[in-house]
């Protein structure tokens, strides 16, 4: 793993504290075995419950086993001590192994941390009158929830005219939205996530209405130019992109220039903050 930097979660599933490390670059979080236990199972001493679980699991040739990464966690005297750690998808799979009547509540507890819900879900309306219902709870009018759907709409559109371009797999998927954002903001998505201080939490739903404009500006952009001028394959494709992208630069230094400053801002919608050690860890 690369460097990360320590995030410890105090008192939010059940007054239990569960230490984790964000891995900025896989955007997931690496949580402490031993907390998850001691947590699921209210045990004295989850160590020695997690010691004889993780050994029936290595004699089972469990593939949670092969899972288990070490890395160095601040213990509660302060000091880096390496901890057996599972990220997000295994924690979930640790769960179905540890017989707990918390079991489901942790699970919710570990969607709000971002993760996507697990169960499949066999309604789809259902899936949409949740992110409705998420969105107005956290102050959002009606009006931009319908946008933010039509944006997921239209990105869905983008995405599958990449599909018929030759663009097959998630990084390359990645790569092409990065050259669109570089061309209007400078910045890649990760890198304006760091700026605006979110992590798991989505880019669009911490962005100014003009920020959402201008991203939309830019996918909108290149799904024409790519139905236009037909690239085909990563490279092709990365040129529309940078096309698109610069599209949305073009109304940006417009409205720039008018507002006197610059539209990209530091404003997320969290009504919590990170508090990160200065101290970076990385995995032996």
């Amino acid at each position: 793993m690369n460097q990360n930097k320590l995030k410890t979660i105090s008192n939010l599933f059940e007054g239990n504290e569960i230490r984790s490390i964000w891995d900025s670059e896989k955007e997931d979080y690496y949580f402490s075995v031993v907390d998850v236990i001691g947590a699921l199972t209210g045990s004295n001493i989850p160590k020695r419950y997690w010691s004889d679980l993780k050994r029936k699991l290595e004699e089972e040739g469990s593939e949670l086993y092969e899972k288990i990464v070490r890395l160095k966690i601040k213990a509660k005297d302060g000091k880096l001590r390496e901890t057996d750690s599972l990220n997000t998808e295994g924690i979930f799979r640790l769960i179905e192994s540890v017989p707990s009547p918390k079991a489901e509540p942790f699970k919710l507890w570990l969607a709000k941390l971002g993760r996507q819900e697990v169960d499949n879900v066999f309604d789809p309306s259902k899936g949409i009158d949740k992110m409705i219902d998420y969105y107005l709870a956290k102050g959002y009018t009606l009006k931009w929830i319908e946008a933010r759907i039509k944006a997921i709409i239209d990105r869905k559109k983008l995405t599958n005219t990449w599909k018929e371009n030759g663009i097959t797999n998630n990084m390359d998927y990645a790569i092409l939205t990065n050259e669109i954002y570089k061309s209007w903001s400078g910045m890649t998505a990760g890198q304006y996530k760091s700026y605006k201080n979110i992590r798991k939490e989505n880019l669009r739903d911490n962005m100014t209405d003009i920020e959402v404009v201008l991203t939309d500006l830019g996918e909108i952009a290149t799904k024409e130019l790519a139905k236009e001028h037909k690239p085909y394959g990563l490279e092709q494709n990365k040129m529309i992109a940078k096309m698109g992208g610069s599209a949305a630069k073009a109304a940006r230094d417009n409205i720039e220039k008018n507002l006197g400053k610059s539209v990209i801002t530091k404003d997320n919608q969290l009504n919590y903050k990170y508090i990160d050690d200065k101290e970076k860890l990385e995995n032996k």
